[in-house]
């Protein structure tokens, strides 16, 4: 790193202009891509299991019986007076157009349902999900599911109300909630940077230098996922969009704050700003690539997950730290030596004898109070930490359904509500069973004889063949079919493919509900006895997913404090102080966990939280919490090397309290603008990781970790030579 730093401040005009022209570039190149991410994108359950889960399993067996996979969906219509003749005629004429417009199954759409006040029609209407072997698009979806309901309301007389339901209306309802993420999201994000960065600088222009470093390193990121993505190699999901963008952001200018303050120190001491520059890269980047390197490698333990969405988060959200590691050690520093002191105006730092920030200013009164109240202030500090957990009773982390997700009511949860008070809740998305043919009628019989699957004739049937189904409403007509119970005829069913065969079991509740996912759960064990008997569905599909988010919870929490520890302890050349540091993280985080608890039940009243919430936010907050113990210990051993272990923890904090603090803010800041997006799990992660890392900076980072470090004295060092050193 000496040799490199030395390099830099050597590098001759031309050169240094070439990378930066080069670096700005590659980045705007990268930001045309932020746009296009949403086209690689995929929401639905399937690309959140693993190949191994049953309901996956299911899913790919059923592309032999069916050469179009389609999502459950539903267009109602209702009048609260009643809906007329020329509605229901209305009505029909509607699902004649639908059945023609691209993206929709037109062969799978069956006659309209009317509730029995009369009020409401349900129009059964799938969509398209994969054609011939091929994926549709989220962006795709979203235009059809538009084009349908736009269909629906330019047939229908006024007064008539159209609403999307259904799994497929409410999937289409999630990709809507992230369309624009990359302009919303990002810009709000950055916004609030800029806020904090002109306080923190005071300054009008130096705030400019990080912004557009983040940016650049976003756009290198994009175009690399985008890639990715596009080639199956990680699955892009509209939650990885979002906090690749806020991480990018938050930590970018964590690294650049860091990078600038010791730039700063040291043009206080040099006259030439590239030989600044360069001390102050030799200095800091231990500390940021530390930093950078423990993220990124917490990260990637998330390919420990079964879940797929869970697997790629790690990939996606690693490769935005490597971008913005790269970018903010390189284009960054060539870009404030090129142009020079004057960016800090009107606080222009000049050659001179400077006051000492370890023993003057703030941060120094705050070590010299840890120093004469050591022991009072990291045991009152770890009893507030206690006293914050007990919150941890109030989160519920048993899953939410998909309305409960929204922090808003779009017009798909809206429609939901109004079908399941309406209709069957469980039609239009049945359980799917594939058993052998031989066994269909003991399946047909066992699963009839399983709670929570609806009692009415005809609820439980061998998969019905769409295609002789439409041509036999053309030959006897609607009518005559509408409301029509009991197992189709033979001559309707899928046929038998080697052997194997599909049935459909309709569940009584709504396919989401904790009652269908109990249900599911009650047909795999009463099913399974059956050879080669599987269960698959939306509601399999939910079901898999939430045992999967347990798993990886309990697996990839203790890889990650195992690796955080090796890392650490390679870095600090100790064991005590990386157990006392990880030790203090999980303390923050499980006080983070209760306040969470407390604050999302009495105050944002959400229903309750994802399964995958403990590990998302165990993952941001011990990987980015860990970040700043990593800042302030890797300057107290700089200064232990030269004034001793209890000295060198005072002016340690002194020196790094305001940028760590800073720091601390700014990632905060950026994780809360999650809340602009109107789903209920990325808000809470927002909150979660942003209240714990403000915990983590103030609290954890400027008074416990201290104290308790001085208080022990050199032996947190230990087994290395520190440890054995005489404090001085």
């Amino acid at each position: 790193m000496g040799q490199t730093a030395k390099l830099l401040s050597r590098w001759p005009v031309f050169t240094v202009v070439a990378l930066a022209v080069a670096a700005l570039l590659l980045g705007a190149f990268g930001g045309t891509y932020q746009g296009k991410l949403g086209e690689v994108q995929k929401n639905d359950n399937a690309s959140y299991l693993p190949g191994s889960a049953e309901s996956t399993v299911v899913a790919n067996e059923s592309t032999a019986f069916l050469s179009v996979q389609s999502i459950p969906g539903f267009v109602l219509f209702d009048r609260d007076s009643g809906l007329t003749d020329d509605d229901k005629r209305a009505i029909e004429d509607a699902r004649r157009q639908i059945s023609g417009t691209d993206g929709v199954d037109g062969k799978g759409m069956t006659p309209p349902q009317y509730s029995a006040d009369g009020q409401t029609a349900a129009l059964y209407v799938p969509l398209v999900a994969k054609a011939d072997g091929v994926d549709v698009s989220g962006d795709a979806l979203a235009a059809t599911e538009e084009a349908v309901v736009d269909t629906a309301r330019g047939a229908v007389p006024d007064g008539v109300d159209v609403l999307p339901a259904g799994p497929g209306g409410l999937l289409v309802a999630f990709i809507d909630a992230f369309a624009g993420l990359d302009g919303a999201l990002l810009g709000a994000a950055l916004l609030v940077v800029v806020l904090i960065l002109l306080v923190v600088y005071r300054s009008p222009v130096l705030w400019v230098f990080p912004i557009l470093s983040a940016v650049l390193a976003v756009g290198l990121a994009s175009v690399i996922i985008y890639y990715l993505a596009k080639h199956d190699v990680l699955t892009l999901t509209g939650q990885s969009q979002g906090i690749l963008f806020v991480l990018v952001i938050g930590a970018g200018t964590d690294y650049a704050l860091l990078l600038i303050a010791r730039y700063r120190e040291e043009l206080h001491a040099h006259p030439s700003r590239f030989d600044a520059m360069a001390r102050a890269w030799k200095e800091s980047a231990p500390a940021i690539l530390a930093s950078a390197g423990t993220v990124i490698i917490g990260l990637l333990c998330l390919m420990f997950s079964e879940l797929n969405s869970n697997k790629s988060l790690g990939p996606v959200a690693a490769i935005g730290i490597a971008c913005t590691v790269l970018v903010m050690m390189t284009f960054l520093p060539v870009a404030l030596s090129l142009c020079g002191r004057w960016v800090f105006w009107p606080r222009r730092p000049d050659v001179d004898d400077r006051t000492d920030l370890a023993t003057h200013g703030l941060w120094g009164r705050v070590a010299g109070a840890v120093e004469r109240r050591h022991r009072p202030a990291w045991i009152g500090a770890t009893v507030l930490l206690l006293l914050c957990l007990v919150g941890i009773t109030s989160l519920d982390t048993d899953g939410l359904t998909t309305t409960e997700n929204f922090t808003n009511e779009p017009e798909a949860v809206v429609g939901q509500q109004l079908y399941t008070s309406k209709f069957d809740p469980g039609t239009g998305a049945p359980a799917v069973i594939v058993t052998s043919q031989d066994s269909a009628d003991d399946v047909i019989r066992a699963a009839e004889r399983t709670q929570g699957v609806a009692q009415e004739p005809g609820s439980v049937c061998v998969q019905v063949d769409f295609a002789k189904l439409t041509d036999l409403i053309a030959t006897v007509g609607p009518a005559a079919l509408a409301g029509q119970r009991g197992c189709p005829p033979p001559t309707l069913q899928v046929q038998p493919v080697d052997g194997r065969i599909l049935i459909n079991a309709t569940l009584a509740d709504a396919p989401d509900s904790p009652a269908a996912l109990d249900t599911v759960e009650r047909l795999r064990a009463n099913l399974h006895g059956i050879d080669d008997t599987l269960v698959g569905g939306n509601s399999a599909a939910t079901v898999d997913v939430q045992a999967a988010s347990v798993h990886d919870r309990n697996l990839i929490i203790p890889i990650v404090l195992v690796v955080i520890f090796v890392v650490l302890s390679i870095l600090l050349r100790a064991l005590l102080i990386p157990l006392i540091l990880i030790a203090t993280v999980v303390l923050s985080f499980a006080a983070t966990l209760g306040v969470s608890g407390w604050m999302f039940s009495h105050v944002f009243h959400f229903a309750g939280a994802d399964q995958s919430f403990p590990l998302f936010a165990f993952v941001f907050l011990v990987a980015l919490g860990i970040d700043y113990n990593i800042f302030l210990m890797t300057r107290v051993r700089e200064e232990t090397l030269g004034h001793g272990t209890r000295p060198g923890i005072l002016r340690g904090l002194a020196v790094t309290g305001g940028v760590i603090t800073s720091a601390g803010v700014v990632l905060a800041a950026t994780f809360a603008v999650l809340g602009v997006l109107p789903l209920v799990f990325l808000a809470e992660i927002g909150f979660a990781v942003a209240f714990g890392v403000l915990l983590d900076t103030i609290v954890v980072r400027s008074i416990l970790v201290p104290a308790l470090s001085y208080d022990i004295g050199r032996t947190i060092w230990w087994p290395s030579a520190l440890a054995r050193r005489a404090s001085r």
